[in-house]
């Protein structure tokens, strides 16, 4: 399956917390779209690696996600070297998308921005024919490079070079964000696990990702906003499309 944009992130609910409202309303203009994510997220304070796997795949379904994969790096150990962006390019020749989104270039959590400079090169990479990759049959990959990879903003506030309207979908990215009971503020889950509380499980910390969607929203004149860096400039043919 040919996907249009990739969400390639470090932790099954990244894509969901920084870019989900933003598949949502790229898949409402017919596009497809997928996710894949680098890690189980085992080195989390709550849930399990089952469990978050689990929960990232009811999120998916809330998003109606084409596909979505996990890589299975080690949570906080992965590196950005020839052995792990081996691992990420036969996913980037599978789906051949043309957009790949990745986690923030600088971020309180060191798996965010490793996992963005490890999946910015393996984007450049995929497209040197000399590197060989197989796909799960043991057949050869083409070479493949997305035209455009595009950087989200998450715990710290990053300057974004463009902004997306996601007001008509934000209920439901928030609905997705639910879908990790172990992860984020769950009173039933609370109760029945006896988990300690961690820096994101807090009903605060799902009011600061509301918050940052407004700001963002704020400054582009709508309710709701996602923000994107990008290495890359950003040209257009067509000024309408600002109108």
């Amino acid at each position: 399956m040919k996907l249009d944009i990739l969400a390639i992130t470090a932790h099954p609910d990244d894509v969901e917390l920084c870019c989900a409202g933003t598949l949502l309303m790229q898949m409402a203009l017919g596009k497809k779209v997928g996710i894949v994510d680098l890690t189980r997220g085992e080195l989390g304070t709550r849930g399990t690696p089952e469990g978050r796997i689990q929960e990232g795949l009811d999120a998916a379904k809330i998003l109606n996600i084409d596909i979505r994969e996990n890589v299975g790096m080690a949570d906080g150990f992965f590196r950005n070297d020839e052995e792990h962006q081996k691992m990420i390019i036969p996913y980037i020749r599978k789906y051949r998308p043309e957009i790949v989104i990745t986690n923030a270039i600088d971020d309180r959590h060191p798996d965010h921005r490793r996992g963005a400079q490890l999946v910015l090169e393996s984007c450049f990479y995929s497209g040197l024919r000399m590197i060989e990759t197989w796909d799960e049959n043991g057949i050869p990959q083409e070479a493949w490079r997305p035209k455009n990879v595009f950087h989200s903003i998450q715990d710290r506030y990053i300057t974004p070079d463009f902004i997306v309207d996601i007001s008509e979908v934000h209920d439901q990215k928030i609905e997705a964000i639910r879908a990790f009971k172990s992860q984020f503020f769950n009173p039933e889950y609370n109760a029945a696990s006896g988990e300690p509380q961690s820096y994101i499980s807090s009903p605060e910390f799902l009011d600061f990702i509301i918050a940052r969607a407004q700001e963002m929203g704020h400054a582009i004149g709508t309710k709701f906003g996602e923000g994107f860096t990008s290495y890359k400039k950003l040209g257009v043919k067509d000024i309408s499309v600002f109108a």
